[in-house]
């Protein structure tokens, strides 16, 4: 080769490297504090004045040097956490049309693998993407536990559990309790899938963790070292039955530890989180019907609402309601509400009475308006009553129509029993122990996200977070995505599962999503019907739902990366075995579907990008993002494509490096041509040109 030839970028096979991204990050904030370094040999690198970070973080060292111990969560192997976070990963996701549903226009993904490998793979695609993040991970109970024996050989464990490869000397394995790292072992699972799952947060985003009383304190701190202690939100309640056979006392709840990504963010922007009371919607329903029944006589309004709300038991969440017990043209209200400024010192200004002009006695603690002419407006407003006479304090009304949003309580009620019998008639048998209350989960996505977010769950297990967000979809007309992860876990052969036919729980998970989507379609078909025997201006459009999932597998890249790890082969140098291997970089067996899905991936889109097969010059190009992204995995390129490419102007644009069959004088111009056509151009809007 000459050493003239220029030559294209190489696209990057592994996923985000993050230490580095850290870095850059850093360096954004603070470009002062970075400097040149030369090692000993005269080398030069890039090397962080610790001092001046200090500096300008307004830490000095004569405050803090002496101070070593500091408060938080350590364990032999965190440091090696930090490792395995750091090493990216060399591995693809593998599309599986043969599994999915709606395969080419679903945004909602399912996910089989190791979630750790996973998790580092979608770190360029979705960094700061997800809103909402569910987790319900195994509970450290020596049975359901299941990690690599080597966080290094991560891929690897994982293939030879999942069956794709002999396994030799490689599986998964339970963490019992007479292993002597149990805790450790179970923390070091856990470090660094919330520490990759952090960085797919939004701003405004939210992790929501499932745990029990084993590892609660444990995953508390844990989740506090990693979110930051001050972006813990609550500790919600699930409680979900009684258990009678208990010795001491019938622990029948588990945990659910709320955190934001940056509770900071919240406050600035003044985001609070409400949900609609329970029973609301059935309440207008019930008092438009009393006022078409009554014509606007609201004492027998009232008294029939008075006694449907009063009859409900304690336990139902609609009796809360009978509090709203008079009913006016505004609907029902209470007038009792409490006029005082809170905590005292309010103000004091005088109020006379409408009827007696006489001045009211004031609340100990001032009133709750800063002013008089406030007061007066709220009062024309309908928000405040007056007693009979001066003598009473005036209080204020509120109406349960205009104020049909509450603050989600810390405990939820589910029993187990019910649960049970739901997922059982979906599924058909009982085929999974314990499943989560799709419904509570429902509500979750509800109150912490909103339409068009992407709710993620990377211990899926029998895909619930999925049920709960395609069922919400249907209710409110959103359209949230999920990205369900799971690891083929095998389902014992004795199993009710495994006889009906699931060989692991991801297929469990997969066949549940299916159901549910096939349940919401014949709802669908069944309101179309009805709509048809409707008057033409009485029938209501549905919502378009994205009904379906894209099944993508964990597996090797498709590509022979190059592995500096591998010391020898076969009595083979690592070197000659690698230059060997890189004549035919392309796996044997690899699609060029497998092979367009890896790029995606790792060029940072979401493989539920929008592809399109589009023609350039005789050859075939798949577009993605409309344009944004053009990929070429023919053989052969040519100067009429390289220039087809250039006037379409993508953001970026990839192709094997073998189809310029060693014609180094196209490569040069390629890249020359690329270059010409960015001349004057600001380096975010440039073509990027690499090559595989």
């Amino acid at each position: 080769m000459n050493d003239d030839t220029i030559m294209p970028e190489k696209q990057e096979l592994a996923s985000l490297d993050i230490a580095d991204t850290n870095r850059k990050r850093l360096k954004a904030m603070f470009p002062d504090v970075f400097m040149e370094t030369r090692n000993k040999d005269g080398e030069i690198s890039e090397g962080i004045d610790f001092e001046k970070l200090k500096a300008e973080l307004g830490i000095f060292s004569d405050t803090f040097e002496a101070r070593r111990e500091h408060y938080g969560m350590d364990w032999p192997g965190k440091k090696e956490c930090m490792k395995v976070i750091e090493d990216p990963s060399m591995a693809t996701l593998k599309p599986c049309r043969d599994e999915s549903v709606d395969f080419d226009a679903t945004g909602n993904l399912f996910i089989e693998g190791d979630n750790l490998e996973v998790l580092k793979l979608l770190q360029k695609s979705y960094y700061g993407k997800i809103k909402m993040i569910y987790i319900d991970p195994p509970y450290n109970t020596g049975k359901e536990f299941i990690y690599p024996d080597k966080y290094s050989e991560s891929l690897d464990t994982y293939l030879a559990y999942a069956g794709l490869t002999d396994g030799e000397g490689r599986k998964f394995s339970s963490n019992t309790p007479n292993e002597g790292r149990f805790h450790t072992n179970w923390l070091n699972m856990m470090y660094p899938r919330l520490y990759l799952a952090r960085n797919l947060l939004t701003e405004d985003g939210f992790i929501v963790l499932s745990i029990d009383d084993a590892e609660f304190k444990n995953l508390k701190t844990l989740v506090d070292d990693v979110f930051g202690e001050e972006n813990f939100l609550a500790t919600l309640v699930w409680d979900k039955n009684r258990k009678n056979d208990a010795k001491y006392f019938s622990v029948g709840h588990e945990y659910m530890l709320v955190y934001s990504k940056n509770k900071q963010h919240l406050l600035d922007n003044k985001k609070i989180l409400r949900e609609p009371k329970e029973g609301i919607e059935e309440a207008k329903l019930f008092i438009q019907r009393l006022t078409n029944k009554y014509n606007n006589d609201f004492d027998s309004i009232q008294k029939e609402w008075r006694l449907f709300y009063n009859k409900l038991p304690n336990s139902d969440p609609r009796k809360k309601l009978s509090r709203f017990s008079k009913v006016g043209p505004r609907g029902p209200y209470r007038d009792d509400g409490n006029i005082s400024w809170p905590g005292g010192g309010g103000p004091g200004y005088d109020i006379t009475h409408p009827r007696t002009g006489l001045v009211c006695k004031k609340p100990s603690r001032g009133w709750i308006y800063p002013t008089k002419e406030r007061f007066w407006e709220e009062y024309d407003n309908g928000r405040i009553v007056f007693g009979e006479d001066e003598t009473t304090i005036p209080r204020i009304i509120t109406y349960l129509f205009e104020s049909s949003e509450q603050v989600m309580p810390s405990v939820f009620y589910s029993y187990a029993q019910k649960v049970t019998q739901d997922f059982n008639v979906l599924m058909g048998a009982k085929i999974f122990d314990n499943p989560k209350p799709w419904w509570d989960l429902r509500r979750l996505v509800s109150y912490l996200s909103k339409d068009g977010d992407i709710i993620l769950d990377f211990f899926s297990g029998s895909s619930t977070t999925a049920h709960a967000v395609l069922d919400l979809n249907k209710q409110d007309g959103g359209n949230r995505k999920f990205i369900m992860v799971q690891l083929p876990e095998p389902c014992d052969e004795k199993s009710e599962a495994f006889k009906a036919g699931y060989k692991t729980i991801a297929d469990i998970g997969k066949e549940r999503i299916r159901r549910v989507i096939s349940r919401i379609e014949e709802e669908r078909s069944g309101k179309m019907q009805e709509m048809k025997g409707m008057l033409p201006h009485l029938r209501k459009k549905l919502p378009e739902q994205d009904l379906g999932f894209k099944v993508l597998k964990l597996d090797r890249s498709n590509f022979k990366v190059w592995d500096g790890r591998l010391k020898e082969k076969d009595g083979v140098k690592n070197i000659e075995h690698q230059l060997q291997m890189h004549v035919e970089h392309i796996v044997t067996g690899a699609t060029q579907e497998d092979l367009l899905y890896e790029l995606l991936l790792k060029s940072g889109f979401m493989p539920t990008e929008k592809v399109a097969q589009v023609t350039m010059a005789d050859k075939t190009i798949f577009s993605i993002a409309e344009g944004a992204l053009l990929i070429c995995l023919e053989d052969e390129v040519t100067r009429e494509l390289i220039d087809a490419v250039a006037l379409a102007e993508p953001m970026r644009f990839i192709c094997l490096d073998r189809a310029f069959r060693g014609n180094d004088e196209l490569k040069t111009n390629a890249v020359q041509t690329f270059a010409a056509r960015n001349q004057g151009r600001e380096k975010s809007n440039q073509i990027v040109f690499r090559t595989v």
